[in-house]
């Protein structure tokens, strides 16, 4: 059986970050910066601009995400901090009006990224990264921890590289609940820490 820790993605970390964002998908490429500036800074960057503002998030922290590790090895990530801090959602239509919470509030943190690189996949990893974002979001003071997830249940093909908002069946399983259905296949899930 494999022994799986998860850490702080703090500024000694980066090259552990930069290999669990290089296994597949689009994390390579956005250094989990999507949320984090507008679109049109998004534009204006590239891959190793974005790369780094990661590293300068990593060393100022506190940190903005958890590493998976996989005997040793990074294996996954998960973004998980005060909502105001990522920008991008609060600019988002269909989260903007479907929260209920308010946009300023800063007790209230988000889980908006998970990467698991391909070869460790399909063992439990971004459960395992949810539940440790939990406990790092209650240990940091959060209120509230929103997420965005998708639904490939409901009857829309999700590409596989859309899947880093997560999917619905693991916010479920860890406590959350809905609150809004933007669209078909796009839920916003909540889960009161202090309840």
């Amino acid at each position: 059986m494999a022994n799986i820790t998860i850490e702080p993605a703090t500024g000694d970390r980066f090259d552990d970050a930069q290999h669990a964002l290089s296994g597949g998908g689009d994390g390579r490429g956005c250094q989990c910066q999507w949320w984090m500036i507008t679109n049109a800074q998004w534009q204006q960057t590239s891959q190793v601009q974005r790369q780094e503002l990661l590293r300068d998030e990593l060393d100022a922290g506190p940190p903005p995400a958890l590493i998976a590790y996989v005997d040793g090895e990074a294996a996954g990530w998960v973004r998980i901090g005060p909502r105001t801090t990522q920008v991008r959602l609060g600019r988002t239509r269909n989260f903007i009006g479907a929260s209920e919470e308010a946009w300023d509030d800063e007790t209230v943190w988000s889980v908006s990224c998970f990467v698991v690189r391909k070869e460790h996949r399909n063992q439990g990893l971004n459960a395992m990264l949810l539940e440790a974002a939990i406990a790092h979001a209650r240990e940091s003071g959060a209120r509230v921890i929103e997420a965005y997830p998708l639904d490939p249940d409901a009857g829309r093909k999700i590409p596989s590289n859309e899947l880093f908002h997560g999917v619905l069946s693991t916010f479920e399983e860890a406590g959350f609940h809905e609150v809004a259905r933007p669209k078909p296949h796009i839920a916003i899930v909540s889960l009161d820490l202090a309840s």
